[in-house]
């Protein structure tokens, strides 16, 4: 009997747990709307035009995950949330998803029961600074007073840089990126340190952006991504596959352009992806083209990443660690098979 009972007590746990995990990805097909955490506007990534128009790097992810779940990537409400106001936001349900230059750590997975979903974008650590200083390194920043934003992990590793170097530091914390660029242009400080795409984010919203510098230092490892609450294994595979489906999507050369030519394609990679072969959709909860639908919408990880961030974009970041395996970077998605 009590064998009899553990098993009926695990079977109940069992589907209780596959009941919980679906849970958002029903709440976002019943609402037929996303809702997605972004930053308060950050060139590059997340930022509204004048009209409220939304575009940006994680912008991108928002849609892409839109346009697999509900096949129109519109279908998003875009919520933004200050560094300190992202994560409640994700735990108390206010938001589906949460994609805003967050930097994946332990402790933000452990203590705050959430779960990073993949590394979108491979970052680090580093300071602004204006040409008028005659400063080349992080080194020589001894004394100065530097500007972080309050609520992430920067501050800490600020105050670990400047220790382990012997340097004195003042730091200036502000609550808002606005208040980063506002306090350094009224010379509360002398240098802006955050994460390096977001450094080349704030040198564009200065007054004259030829004035500053973005020094070759990266002191710490900031790998960002979105990010999902824990308990919910569904969502947190269809939030990881969409970016894995675009890095894949790169590495086989499927774009947005040549989209619909790729679902004639005979080979076998490609079939799989674009979901003429299989059925590793639905193993999500999805459809058979939710990847095809994801590069149609946005385009492929590259695509993504050159129109918003990269070297033709205003901001001009080289990609650097950001390539692919394939061709010396760090992207690496695993097959989808």
């Amino acid at each position: 009997m009590k064998t009899f009972l553990a098993l009926m007590a695990g079977a109940v746990v069992a589907l209780s747990a596959h009941g919980a995990s679906a849970q958002t990805l029903k709440t976002v097909k019943d609402r037929g709307e996303l809702i997605c955490g972004v930053s308060r506007g950050l060139p590059g990534f997340s930022a509204p035009d004048a009209k409220g128009a939304w575009s940006g790097f994680d912008v991108d992810y928002c849609r892409a995950v839109a346009a697999a779940v509900l096949n129109d990537p519109t279908k998003v409400k875009f919520v933004p949330l200050s560094a300190d106001e992202r994560f409640p936001a994700l735990q108390n349900g206010s938001i589906d998803l949460l994609s805003r230059n967050s930097t994946w750590t332990l402790e933000r997975e452990a203590k705050q029961n959430l779960l990073f979903s993949a590394i979108t974008y491979y970052d680090g650590q580093g300071f602004l600074v204006p040409n008028a200083r005659n400063v080349l390194s992080a080194l020589e920043l001894d004394g100065s007073k530097v500007c972080v934003q309050s609520g992430t992990t920067a501050v800490g590793y600020t105050e670990d840089f400047f220790k382990t170097n012997n340097m004195k530091l003042e730091l200036v914390t502000v609550p808002t990126s606005d208040e980063l660029v506002k306090a350094y242009e009224d010379g509360r400080c002398n240098a802006i340190t955050t994460d390096v795409s977001q450094l080349y984010a704030l040198r564009l919203v200065t007054k004259k952006p030829t004035d500053h510098i973005v020094l070759p230092d990266v002191i710490s490892k900031e790998p960002l991504g979105p990010v999902v609450r824990q308990g919910d294994d569904q969502w947190f595979n269809v939030v990881k596959w969409t970016h894995y489906a675009m890095v894949n999507a790169e590495e086989l050369g499927v774009t947005k352009a040549n989209a619909d030519e790729a679902l004639k394609s005979q080979k076998p990679d490609v079939k799989r992806l674009v979901g003429t072969d299989g059925n590793y959709g639905e193993q999500l909860g999805l459809t058979k083209d939710f990847a095809v639908r994801i590069v149609k919408a946005v385009g492929n990880y590259g695509e993504v990443f050159e129109r918003n961030v990269g070297t033709g974009s205003k901001l001009g970041i080289p990609r650097g660690i950001n390539q692919l395996w394939s061709v010396g970077g760090i992207q690496y998605a695993p097959p989808l098979r």
